[in-house]
């Protein structure tokens, strides 16, 4: 629920020690989704009181197929004594999957109470919180002329004008800015913070793999990688941990299309209990991708840390930055899986349970298809990594979010922006031939395009940025 705190005139002195106070009589309102059929048929009530009898903008019902869907989620604003003064409701504009593409309709507040008490900004920004916590990554709405200025000055931004019964109507849409607030999460210092390194000619992989998932090792056919696991992963989940660290690594190696040889480890551990069950999920994942770890370094006593080394050998390696104008996007992913205990949303586990022969299959898929370009989904999710190939190959991308491979109970905001485990986007000619990754999920989803960042194509036609431009700034490879 969300509660509307309106700002009164205090004494200066004890403003400035408490803020400013709040008026009773505009804190009488709370919002929250309708529970049971009293609070729904209040709201039906006060739109037809508003629709059909006060403006006649309908006949005899605004009722529609929204109000039949089950996925249809309606707030309303109830009062002290749970009297409905307003409401809004929000759902999936597509049947059958929810692609993430959400709208706001019949919004509505008691004619008595607009203009006065906020109600009706308060319902819309409860709406717009509401998609984005079921991963809406497009919230669109049709509003009355009349609100258009309302709507603008919460945010939402104008898309065209249409007609709705007769009346002038406008279509807006809410800005959701999930995959950028990532991508700046992430990856945006990168230019700036790896530039001394710039000096040396081989440096961050060198010419033609700048920035790449893994570095080509100068005068040897070795590519090496490295990543590091968040510290408070460690010491939360340590076995997951040490099974991830190989993961994520074994991982850059394969978008190079390099056979693993061996990994060094790196640990930090507060105590033996935390160091054993990292050595053991490390340990496990080493058995499982049948990749020794070959030496590293173990500290106790001091904060839990892991970070691992790769090494791998191809003689002809893949890059991120080798797709042109016009390629075909193609998102390979292993959806066989489930949500990683206590990281719903954000980690992907479609490994843990893979025999080694599936790993190793999957592992070697872009070996076996040799694209134009490559990279392992990671931290900057789908769409970021996306932008990170683009931007290698000095170019942006668009994606059919129709076409995305997900898997079934997921929503389109979690699976774009987490880590899912095993997945792949890969660039090439158009028709080209896509070699089998066992379990994992091949499709078609996009292209490289002129236009620096990435965008999302919906499926009736419109486009919709979420990363503005570059990803990491280190530009094409």
């Amino acid at each position: 629920m969300w509660d509307l705190p309106t700002a009164e005139s205090t004494p200066s002195d004890f403003a400035v020690l408490t803020g400013p106070s709040i008026q009773e009589s505009q804190r009488n309102f709370l919002v929250q989704p309708a529970t049971g059929r009293v609070m729904t048929e209040a709201y039906r009530r006060l739109r037809r009181e508003t629709f059909v009898v006060e403006q006649g903008l309908f006949t005899a019902s605004d009722r529609d197929d929204v109000d039949d869907d089950p996925r249809t989620v309606v707030l309303v604003a109830i009062s002290t004594t749970g009297e409905v003064l307003g409401g809004v409701r929000l759902a999936p504009m597509t049947d059958g999957t929810d692609l993430g593409w959400w709208a706001g309709s019949r919004l509505v507040v008691g004619r008595n109470l607009r203009n006065s008490r906020g109600i009706g900004k308060a319902l819309v920004r409860a709406a717009c919180a509401h998609a984005e916590s079921r991963g809406v990554l497009r919230f669109d709405a049709t509003v009355q002329s009349q609100n258009e200025t309302m709507f603008a000055h919460l945010g939402w931004t104008r898309m065209g004008v249409v007609t709705v019964a007769g009346s002038p109507h406008v279509h807006m849409t809410w800005p959701i800015d999930r995959v950028e607030r990532l991508v700046q999460s992430t990856k945006s210092c990168l230019a700036d913070a790896l530039a001394p390194f710039g000096v040396h000619g081989d440096a961050l992989g060198g010419s033609g793999f700048r920035g790449d998932d893994g570095a080509p090792v100068p005068g040897s056919d070795l590519i090496a990688a490295c990543d590091a696991i968040l510290p408070s992963m460690v010491q939360r989940d340590p076995e997951w941990a040490g099974w991830c660290a190989a993961l994520v690594n074994l991982n850059d190696l394969s978008a190079m299309g390099a056979v693993p040889v061996g990994m060094l480890d790196s640990v930090g551990a507060p105590n033996t209990s935390i160091l054993s069950k990292v050595i053991r999920g490390l340990s496990r994942a080493a058995e499982a991708w049948n990749v020794p770890v070959l030496g590293g370094h173990t500290q106790l006593g001091v904060p839990a840390a892991l970070s691992v080394t790769a090494l791998g050998r191809t003689a002809d390696p893949v890059p991120a930055g080798g797709g042109r104008v016009g390629d075909e996007l193609t998102l390979t992913a292993d959806l066989d899986g489930q949500w990683r205990p206590g990281y719903t949303g954000q980690q992907w586990d479609s490994t843990s349970h893979r025999s080694s022969d599936t790993l190793r299959d999957m592992a070697s898929f872009v070996a076996r298809t040799r694209p134009a370009a490559a990279k392992d989904i990671s931290m900057a999710g789908i769409a970021g990594t996306t932008g990170m190939l683009a931007e290698a190959s000095g170019l942006g991308a668009v994606l059919d979010i129709a076409s995305v491979p997900r898997p079934r109970g997921t929503t389109a905001g979690d699976w774009m922006t987490c880590f899912p485990g095993f997945a792949m986007v890969t660039a090439d000619r158009r028709g080209s031939a896509v070699a089998p990754a066992g379990p994992a999920t091949s499709a078609v989803c996009g292209e490289l395009t002129y236009e620096p960042g990435v965008s999302l194509r919906w499926p009736d036609g419109v486009t919709t940025r979420v990363v503005q431009s570059t990803v990491t700034g280190l530009g094409r490879a």
